[in-house]
């Protein structure tokens, strides 16, 4: 029998170690939270009686267990104590030594469920004692080890089912994870797939879909449109060169006259500078609003222009300054609220930014940098989860001819283009993560 010891910064990086290493048929003989991580002591040939001699029994007595069992209290305490123990960690052995839960006669997906509650059942068990009893505490803490680590085990055994049972939609998983789709939306675009489809729809229908799914506002200042909008976004998004190309593409149809800038971002050093640079160059007025009385005041003397374009601060969800710009903006009704977003940025920034921006219910969103995003399906997962229409999409620098009208189906077959650069696959413990049922018993 081999015994080896894993240390990883979570219970997910451990068994992914143990996995790599001993394979699908090691035995978790236990577990331990460190200061710097998860210890898990693993075995491959495991023999249950070589082990105990060891000391690695579970059902011995563990360093953080009472010295004193004075009272009957104390005695039945410590007897729950050791049977929690025994029990987890034989449900969670039975589950990594077999590869599949017990009960093969039932379904796998069942007997995942009924392995997850009854080791639920072991949990409320043993944490229903008093908090200050440092032996239940470090019982806690062992059984919330040993839960994690059969999430885990529970969500690779439910992905590998459906890898075998289900091999076109796990297929579509998977290409829509390379895409970078987050899991959620991936997940329910796939839920709305066919339970017939054959290979070439699997190889299609989820582009077809995922492009259904990305609205668009059909806005186009050429020819339609105009009023007055506030581009709002956070640090670094794009939002004053956007704002140039869209005043520029104003002026060719409706002239220098018909269109005005006002500058909103009295943080940042030389913004204002910088927009009425862009003014000199068309030909077109550019104002400044520091406060919301200033804004309404710019406003009523632009009402005759058929485009008015306002550039805010670059503002971080968590700025203190982002509620005075909202109340800037709601100075009056006519301001139509534009939210920039860089498609090179961070799924979760941009969600995170969508989210800063909500209370200001902007119309519509602009997808900047596409033209520096190794991948857009985070930027389109988040457009998606939060049914943002999009006005435009902007892949340079150059002024007016980097910007063009929102096109779903463009969009999309970008992230395909963008995908075919890029030989990294998924590996199948992300996936599981993603796509494995983690038993809602265990919550």
């Amino acid at each position: 029998m081999k015994i080896k010891r894993f240390v990883a910064p979570d219970m997910r990086q451990a068994m992914r170690q143990v996995r790599d290493e001993q394979g699908p048929d090691a035995v978790i003989l236990s577990t331990r939270r460190l200061d710097d991580g998860i210890e898990i002591i693993a075995a491959l040939d495991y023999d249950e009686a070589l082990v105990r001699e060891a000391g690695f029994g579970f059902d011995t007595p563990a360093r953080e267990e009472a010295p004193i069992r004075a009272t009957r209290d104390e005695a039945e305490r410590a007897a729950r104590i050791d049977q929690a123990r025994a029990a987890t960690a034989a449900a969670v052995e039975r589950a990594t030594k077999s590869g599949t839960p017990p009960n093969t006669n039932a379904p796998q997906r069942q007997s995942s469920a009924a392995l997850a509650a009854s080791v639920a059942d072991v949990v409320r068990a043993a944490t229903a004692t008093p908090a200050n009893d440092a032996a239940v505490n470090g019982v806690r803490a062992e059984i919330n080890n040993l839960r994690e680590m059969l999430e885990v085990q529970l969500s690779t055994l439910a992905w590998n089912q459906m890898d075998r049972e289900q091999p076109l939609r796990a297929r579509v998983l998977r290409e829509m994870t390379r895409l970078g789709i987050d899991g959620d939306v991936a997940r329910a675009l796939c839920a709305e797939l066919p339970a017939d489809m054959n290979a070439e729809q699997a190889r299609y229908l989820p582009l077809g879909m995922l492009s259904r799914n990305i609205r668009t506002s059909g806005r186009n200042f050429d020819t339609v449109g105009g009023g007055t909008t506030a581009l709002v976004g956070t640090t670094g998004v794009g939002k004053t060169t956007t704002i140039a190309k869209l005043a520029a593409r104003a002026v060719l149809r409706h002239g220098a006259s018909n269109v005005a800038l006002i500058s909103a971002d009295q943080y940042r050093i030389g913004a204002g500078a910088q927009l009425e640079h862009y003014g000199r160059l068309l030909g077109v007025r550019v104002f400044n609003a520091h406060d919301a009385t200033s804004l309404r005041n710019v406003l009523l003397q632009l009402r005759g222009k058929h485009t008015v374009l306002v550039d805010t601060a670059g503002l971080a969800g968590n700025d203190p300054k982002l509620q005075q710009q909202f109340e800037t903006l709601r100075a009056t009704s006519d301001v139509r609220v534009c939210l920039v977003l860089a498609a090179n940025a961070q799924a979760q920034a941009i969600d995170n930014a969508i989210r800063a921006y909500a209370p200001l219910a902007p119309q519509s969103a602009i997808l900047t940098k596409l033209d520096e995003a190794p991948l857009i399906g985070g930027a389109l997962s988040a457009l998606i989860r939060h049914r943002m229409p999009l006005d435009y999409t902007t892949d340079g620098q150059r002024v007016p001819e980097d910007i063009a009208s929102a096109d779903a189906r463009k969009l999309v077959c970008l992230a395909a283009r963008l995908l075919k650069q890029r030989n990294d696959e998924p590996d199948d413990a992300l996936l599981a993560e993603r796509f494995g049922i983690a038993a809602p018993a265990l919550a």
